[in-house]
């Protein structure tokens, strides 16, 4: 499954103003450059763009996805039970680290909100920055598929030893 960066978002400083950013720069075990808050496991927060919109429509509210706080808007890359998993934008690799906790600070901005966002992962994920470079609004988001080799068809990654053996002889 493919989705899309719809949104960057850089904070400035903790539970500071969020800027929109056409691109920014991922740093492996860092996070955005210029970002507040450099290093800790939460190096970038996503949220999925289609649930922001219900949540906010169900308030019968009208806010821009900055409320939100999340550096990464994306669209069409459900992010629900993803701990774990790793994926790629643009040429960067990232492992979700977890469910985003929803803070107070939505209340303050839409009553209602942060109960709002705590089924199914709705206030969204965090990820650890793997591999860093640029990443730009409209990138490409998709999950890492493992890499298995079935052992038969694969001789270099092979893990079952195969004997060969002859048919028993009957007297």
């Amino acid at each position: 499954m493919t989705g899309r960066m719809q949104a960057i978002w850089i904070k400035r400083a903790h539970t500071g103003i969020m800027d929109p950013a056409a691109s920014a720069t991922l740093v492996a075990g860092k996070e955005i450059v210029g970002n507040a808050d450099q290093g800790s496991r939460r190096q970038v927060t996503l949220i999925e763009e289609e649930i922001l919109a219900r949540l906010v429509k169900g308030l019968s509210a009208d806010l821009p996805t900055s409320t939100r706080r999340a550096n990464f808007v994306v669209r069409d890359f459900p992010l629900i039970d993803s701990r774990g998993q790793i994926f790629t934008i643009g040429g960067c690799r990232l492992r979700v680290g977890g469910e985003v906790k929803r803070c107070n600070l939505m209340d303050e901005l839409l009553p209602g909100m942060r109960q709002a966002m705590f089924p199914d992962w709705a206030g969204g994920a965090f990820a650890e920055v793997l591999e860093g470079g640029p990443v730009s609004v409209g990138d490409e988001i998709a999950w890492q598929l493992p890499d298995v080799a079935h052992p038969l068809t694969d001789p270099e990654k092979d893990t079952v030893a195969i004997q060969k053996t002859e048919p028993a002889k009957l007297d």
